[in-house]
């Protein structure tokens, strides 16, 4: 099964990107009006967010980001047989901060969002990057599926650890000067082994692992976010979120990465993966103080 998915895909992913973006075009048009995939989740989402906008404009917001949604599938497909030139061709961004750290010798952690095009980022960063770059993800169920990606995202350097064994996973790499990549606005497994905080206005939770693990080893930690430049063109921009975060008492980490995304979604907020049910969980007493 394996050989005959990927050796589809790398016979599309051979076609331009402007003949994959018709097909892009085709299934925006399905999933946004004939599906409405998860449509009501995004709205929903989007109205929680911005309810000082109207109803119009939260719908362009919608059609924006459906466009980039579908836009990210067909970029990942190109990835399959995507060189080192057309990777940095098309995502660039300024790594001064991440050479500095490496010449300081010192590890760093980085914090991202769902924000598009995060397959596309783990390429460019992995391959722009003097540090070791070391990526946390979920393993996907489909064995198939799952080792197509791993084969994709690994293609310029990236090591990737699943986030089911990550503490495992990591110790061969624990002396190595790398950058640790985190997802940090993805939910908790279970919302009493969070840290609460006011998202937008309704207590949310995140998941403690990206700041007890940058607390306990004293390890920089950088945001990140993305920005699309144009149909197919990305720039990543990092910034120092936290030097010394050891220093920090427990929550203030995690507060200064939400106060970086919030103000990304709010400039950008067709970036974001409003298709995910961030706010699935409602807050109970039994689940501890909310940080503000």
């Amino acid at each position: 099964m394996y050989y005959i998915v990927y050796g589809l895909l790398y016979a599309v992913s051979l076609l331009p990107l402007k003949v994959l973006y018709l097909l892009s075009d085709f299934a925006y048009f399905l999933l946004y009006y004939v599906f409405g995939y998860r449509k009501k989740v995004v709205m929903d989402n989007l109205l929680r967010t911005f309810p000082e906008k109207t109803e119009m404009e939260r719908i362009m917001i919608a059609k924006k980001f459906y466009r980039n949604f579908t836009d990210n599938f067909i970029e990942v497909i190109k990835l399959v047989s995507a060189s080192p030139a057309f990777i940095n061709r098309h995502f660039t961004g300024d790594y001064s901060l991440c050479h500095k750290l490496n010449e300081q010798g010192k590890k760093c952690q980085a914090l991202l969002a769902h924000n598009f095009n995060w397959e596309m980022a783990c390429l460019a960063v992995a391959a722009n990057i003097k540090q070791l770059f070391v990526v946390v993800y979920m393993p996907i169920g489909n064995k198939a599926i799952d080792k197509i990606f791993m084969k994709i995202r690994t293609k310029t350097g990236a090591v990737l650890l699943p986030a089911t064994n990550m503490r495992n996973a990591i110790i061969p790499y624990r002396n190595e000067i790398y950058m640790l990549a985190l997802v940090a606005d993805q939910n908790p497994g279970h919302p009493k082994n969070a840290y609460w905080l006011n998202f937008f206005g309704k207590p949310t939770p995140f998941v403690k692992g990206p700041e007890s693990g940058a607390r306990r080893g004293n390890t920089p930690v950088l945001f990140c976010k993305m920005i699309k430049i144009k149909r197919g063109y990305y720039k990543v921009f990092f910034e120092m979120g936290e030097e010394n975060p050891a220093q920090l008492s427990a929550g203030e980490l995690t507060k200064k990465y939400i106060e970086f995304l919030s103000r990304f979604m709010r400039e950008y907020p067709e970036m974001w993966l409003w298709s995910h049910r961030r706010w699935k969980w409602e807050w109970k007493p039994e689940y501890g103080e909310i940080i503000n």
